[in-house]
């Protein structure tokens, strides 16, 4: 599955105990975060591949495979979050992802005799530094986000997305370039 060949995700039932301690650890750390921040941190921090310092999220979350998720330092993650099958997830640093976001790294088979006997693969999703995720935006398997670019919300991210640029629409496309106009004049902050 990792490397991204076919396999057969019904097969056995290995993928659904994976998937399950990971949606069971999902729901504790919804049922922590208003009580214990940082104990609902400190589970997610054990249950993702890895975490920068200064990350931040806001439950629900809805995970299949921790262990594939790469969390960038200052990123945040609102409410709604959910990834879906075995591919993995690199989210750069400062990266600002919407409501509802969903990030999806499975194909299943087009033929429909395959596609009936399980057989799917999966897709690495890259988001680089300093990207904006706008709410309910769709990242489809195998898709990298340039740094520095915003995706509009409701999008659907179905290729590539290079750096500095908004993208917008279903599917998303490069809708202009992000400039130095842009600047609201506030400076750093």
């Amino acid at each position: 599955m990792v490397a991204g060949e076919w396999y057969r995700y019904r097969s056995g039932p290995e993928l659904a105990e994976m998937t399950t301690s990971t949606q069971r650890t999902c729901r504790q750390i919804t049922a922590l975060y208003d009580d214990d921040q940082p104990a609902a941190h400190a589970l997610f921090t054990e249950m993702v591949g890895s975490v920068g310092a200064g990350a931040d999220f806001r439950p629900p979350l809805y995970l299949d495979y921790g262990a594939q998720l790469h969390v960038g330092a200052n990123t945040f993650i609102n409410a709604d979050f959910l990834t879906l099958g075995g591919g993995e997830i690199t989210i750069g640093a400062n990266v600002l992802v919407g409501p509802s976001a969903r990030l999806y790294t499975p194909s299943h088979a087009l033929d429909v005799q395959e596609r009936r006997a399980g057989y799917e693969r999966v897709s690495p999703i890259t988001i680089e530094d300093d990207v904006w995720l706008g709410g309910n935006v769709v990242v489809c398997p195998g898709v990298t986000i340039g740094a520095g670019s915003i995706i509009g919300a409701g999008s659907v991210v179905t290729k590539d997305v290079p750096a500095g640029v908004i993208a917008a629409g279903n599917p998303a496309r490069v809708v202009r370039a992000i400039e130095p106009d842009d600047r609201i004049g506030l400076g750093a902050v």
